[in-house]
């Protein structure tokens, strides 16, 4: 373990309802409940799906309520440097790589597009940071796509551990996997929580040394994706975060020497010529 504090990452998602304000909302919340980043997700459910599933599933047809409109970009971008935050975006489709280009910090791939070697490189090819989530991935399909990035960029690339089960049950979680990822790319590597667990998180970072922590937040029990249970609310992120600070706090130097809040107490100890406390020093002048 490092003590280096992760990146927290609030993935806005779809929960943000189309509305601006809300979307800024997310931004807000997500600054006074201590994460470093938020990210949103910019898609079209015609270039997301194909039309088979379209023209057979009124449920994906639907998710065209989801969509971040475009022209938002800007200001949710200014808004969340405002608050001195990272902003980032997961393009769905390759022109979405340019939309974002001038307001994005870094780009994030979702786990399902990891097999798509033209958005890698799309995003690439701007010279930005990339996150890299691998859910449901083999490590022959994550090598393949961390070698497409590095072709065509020396920027940074993270990957994150991710099970793409929403939500995740604990025992699935595979914490460990971030090891086996850090061992074979020699890259930082986190987790894309699904599992709405502290317990799973605090592993995370104290057992694996997770360097970041993306999460899917929303504000009011009302988001679009909030029914399917792998979206975290406020209250439940902020303890969790200010309980990992304190966390780290406690681990210390490692130094064994007297605290300040014990150096009082040091001469109460029992006094090596007879046994009693405190030390004779001190019995003379009490």
């Amino acid at each position: 373990m490092n003590n280096n504090f992760p990146i927290f990452v609030a993935e806005v998602s779809s929960n943000h309802s189309q509305d601006l304000n809300r979307a800024k909302e997310f931004i807000k919340v997500s600054s006074l409940i201590g994460c470093q980043a938020v990210k949103f997700q910019l898609f079209k459910i015609d270039k997301l799906f194909s039309p088979e599933i379209l023209a057979k599933s009124k449920t994906h047809r639907d998710r065209k309520q989801w969509e971040l409109p475009v022209d938002f970009l800007p200001e949710l971008s200014s808004y969340t440097h405002k608050l001195n935050m990272k902003f980032s975006c997961t393009p769905f489709y390759l022109k979405a790589v340019k939309e974002l280009e001038p307001y994005v910090d870094f780009y994030k791939i979702a786990s399902y597009e990891l097999l798509w070697d033209d958005l890698i490189i799309e995003c690439a090819k701007t010279k930005k940071d990339l996150v890299l989530s691998t859910g449901m991935a083999t490590l022959d399909e994550i090598e393949h796509a961390v070698e497409v990035f590095k072709m065509h960029s020396n920027s940074k690339l993270t990957l994150l551990h991710a099970i793409s089960g929403y939500p995740t049950p604990v025992n699935e979680a595979n914490l460990k996997a971030i090891k086996t990822l850090r061992d074979n790319f020699n890259l930082d590597v986190g987790l894309s929580d699904h599992s709405v667990s502290k317990d799973v998180i605090t592993r995370a970072i104290y057992k694996w040394d997770a360097s970041m922590i993306e999460f899917h937040l929303d504000l009011d029990e009302n988001g679009a994706e909030y029914k399917s249970g792998h979206c975290w609310l406020p209250n439940q992120m902020k303890e969790t975060i200010e309980g990992i600070k304190n966390g780290l706090l406690a681990d210390g130097t490692g130094g064994k020497v007297p605290a300040p809040s014990e150096k009082a107490d040091r001469l109460w100890r029992a006094d090596p010529s007879d046994g009693l406390r405190p030390f004779k020093e001190v019995r003379e002048e009490f």
